[in-house]
């Protein structure tokens, strides 16, 4: 379930100053492992300075492109991010993981009309969303709301030119840049008027299957908000975070005491006795398991297991539904265990 496989870069594309694209060779023997749906990621673990290091991006490429493609922007002092803008090259080998993640579109025959707001490298699933959505249907609508800096700035601003012109009456793009006046643009960034004017004025009479968000998370509780107030359903709603203000662990300081875990992992089982204090994902790792994970802070949903006997709370979720909650998921990066003992399932997920 956790595997990694060794892929090669097929090639290294700059889109801005900041950020480039990754295409990774997918060798015919990994072809079905590597096969993905619009909005998933993929988790790339590689040594840097010495140190495993392990990174999640989303894919950028259309499954129908035959394309495993991921955009990584440069973040000040970001150990990989700076590494893949700086030094890596075509040859270069990468061990990763299948690709994974529930921020999807899945297309079928049915007309549909899509929305999507995104800032800065919160584009990369998206591009993937937008273009099978353009593609999978003759009459779907896509409608893109993306800020940035500046132009110059802009992940994928030459692709989506491209698709403009190739969907003209259907893909529509209304930019925001906040340093940056431009002709048909809005100045500022994302905001309670950014959706208000794109659901009640400019785009009113559509009548929207779903929105997706995809960006820093004060951006993506303002959308999401002010999507609810202009009354639509939760369910329609659908967002992925790639960085999450960090949350005090209250819960922490509550507990005492140690718990013995069982752990199953590709079918193997394992014992652990960790402090409650801990995280399960962290106690898990001390041991040198090979539990899944990637982030490690709740914003992407590599870690999660099923908890099959004993109680375990979350310092935070914003991934798993109540249903799943209730059905024994918890994200084990964010999980710490309550009862003496605790048995989670990697593989029952």
């Amino acid at each position: 379930m956790s595997d990694f496989h060794a892929l090669k870069i097929s090639d290294v594309q700059a889109l801005t100053p900041n950020s480039v694209t990754l295409t990774f060779d997918i060798p015919d023997s990994l072809q079905d492992i590597f096969s993905f749906t619009a909005g998933q990621y993929i988790t790339l673990k590689h040594g840097v300075n010495g140190k495993e290091v392990r990174r999640a991006y989303s894919i950028s490429s259309a499954p129908s492109s035959g394309q495993l493609t991921v955009g990584i922007k440069k973040v000040p002092n970001g150990t990989f991010s700076v590494y893949a803008n700086e030094s890596i090259a075509i040859g270069d080998t990468f061990e990763v993981m299948p690709p994974e993640g529930r921020f999807v579109f899945e297309a079928d025959n049915v007309k549909k009309n899509v929305a999507a707001f995104a800032a800065g490298s919160g584009i990369t699933p998206i591009m993937s969303i937008a273009q099978t959505v353009l593609e999978s249907h003759p009459e779907n609508k896509f409608i893109l709301v993306f800020g940035n800096q500046t132009p110059n700035e802009t992940m994928y601003l030459r692709k989506i030119q491209e698709l403009q012109q190739q969907y003209t009456d259907r893909f529509i793009v209304q930019h925001l840049y906040s340093r940056s006046q431009e002709d048909n643009a809005l100045f500022g960034r994302i905001e309670t008027s950014t959706v208000n004017f794109i659901v009640k004025n400019k785009f009113k009479e559509v009548d929207f299957d779903a929105f997706y968000i995809c960006g820093p998370e004060e951006m993506i509780n303002t959308v999401s908000n002010t999507l609810k107030k202009n009354d639509v359903s939760e369910d329609k709603i659908l967002f992925e975070l790639f960085t999450s203000s960090d949350t005090e662990d209250a819960l922490a300081e509550e507990l005492d005491g140690k718990t013995q875990v069982e752990v199953i992992v590709d079918e193997e089982t394992f014992t652990v006795t960790m402090d409650k204090k801990e995280l399960v994902l962290d106690a898990v790792l001390k041991q040198d398991i090979d539990a899944p994970y990637s982030c490690q802070g709740g914003v992407c949903s590599s870690c999660i297991a099923r908890v099959t006997e004993g109680k375990a709370e979350m310092v935070k979720n914003q991934i798993l539904t109540d249903g799943e909650v209730a059905e024994g998921l918890i994200l084990t990066c964010q999980a710490h265990p309550l009862t003496p003992t605790l048995k989670v399932d990697y593989d029952d997920v």
